[in-house]
């Protein structure tokens, strides 16, 4: 069996799911490449070293660049803040390495198609895995529900709610881009675009809630309290847009990081002319259709991988083994499987023409 040579780029809390699909996806996946964890790198010192120990990647380091002619590594996943994804994204491709990164995949829809490589791509726009989504996606195209007529989808969290949240690199604009919409916006719209097709005309609206927090004091790893100084934050907290599609469908999308109460409370509500599909990730093995509640099971998605038999609970992390699956066969294959460059890149300009009219208050058309 052939094994894939990866390195690790950013080892925070999202570095750590990476590491830990690429531990599991041949206990799910026997018939994939075997990857093997050759190196890790990250800017906080000890932090590499410490992964290096616990997870066994053969070379720990700080510098990224020690990874990009590494010719033991063959493929890469990129897990650093959203400032650093085009220069470490372009240096990868550059080289030929194949990438597994983090959505949105830089600041902007710019940066993301600067990503230019012989390589295969693959974006973490995990949820649209779910089992339950691929029971809604055989649905929607079977005509199950109808021609859809309208919906919404719903990406709410309160990470960010608490005034004491640190200042970190996700309340800057140079550093965290566009904020909410980037963050939970670019999940939202994936979806959207996932299971409704391509969007035709935008309106949105942007506002900032908790408009200064303290800065952080050291190095932070996920959403930690802040100790320092007050500080302004420079990107929206929350987002509404009404898409036109260009099937004729409406969709109302909102997102929110400081939603009091909403702890990941993602999902929609799909309405047709002769029904309706309705899914909550915290709920994530059921979908609702109409007024009955069906739990997904083996032939739905990715399911058979992973439980025997419907009812049996799937969680986060299984959708991240689930992507580390698609990347390998990806690499094994040479063609694209799961969310790849070019569903950013459409992500992230429905999320600049939201941004757009927020400012302009006038309708923005996609080319």
């Amino acid at each position: 069996m052939r094994s894939v040579g990866v390195g690790v780029v950013g080892f925070g809390w999202m570095g750590r799911v990476h590491a830990q699909a690429y531990s599991r996806v041949r206990q799910h996946y026997p018939s994939l490449p075997a990857p093997v964890l050759v190196g890790v790198a990250d800017e906080v010192p000890g932090r590499a070293a410490d992964a290096s120990d616990l997870y066994g990647f053969l070379a720990a380091f700080e510098d990224w660049r020690d990874l990009v002619d590494d010719p033991r590594i063959e493929a890469v996943s990129i897990t650093a803040p959203n400032f650093l994804h085009r220069e470490m994204g372009s240096a990868f491709a550059a080289a030929g390495k194949h990438i597994w990164i983090e959505k949105p995949v830089g600041l902007s829809a710019a940066d993301a198609r600067a990503i230019v490589g012989p390589g295969q791509v693959c974006v973490g726009f995990n949820y649209r895995h779910a089992p339950a989504v691929a029971r809604a996606m055989s649905l929607l195209r079977d005509g199950a529900i109808g021609r859809v007529t309208h919906a919404r989808f719903r990406w709410f969290s309160d990470y960010a709610a608490s005034p004491s949240g640190a200042l970190t690199w996700r309340f800057s604009a140079a550093r965290g881009g566009n904020g909410v919409l980037g963050d939970l916006g670019s999940h939202a719209v994936d979806m959207v675009r996932f299971l409704l097709g391509p969007v035709s005309e935008i309106w949105g609206e942007t506002a900032i809630f908790i408009p200064a927090r303290p800065r952080a004091v050291g190095a932070t790893t996920g959403h930690a309290v802040g100790s320092g100084a007050l500080g302004p934050v420079e990107n929206p907290d929350w987002f509404s847009a009404v898409l036109r599609m260009v099937s004729g469908a409406r969709v109302t999308v909102e997102a929110s990081r400081v939603a009091v109460g909403s702890q990941n409370q993602y999902g929609f509500v799909i309405h047709g002319t002769r029904g309706r599909l309705e899914w909550d990730f915290r709920r994530m093995g059921e979908l609702r259709i109409g007024d009955a509640v069906v739990f997904v099971g083996p032939g739905d998605g990715e399911y058979s991988s992973f439980q025997p038999g419907a009812g049996i609970a799937m969680s986060y992390d299984d959708l991240k083994v689930i992507e580390a699956a698609l990347f390998l066969r990806s690499i094994s294959e040479g063609v694209g499987y799961g969310a790849g460059l070019e569903d950013a890149i459409r992500a992230a300009e429905v999320l600049e023409a939201v941004a757009l009219s927020a400012e302009t208050g006038e309708w923005v058309p996609l080319g």
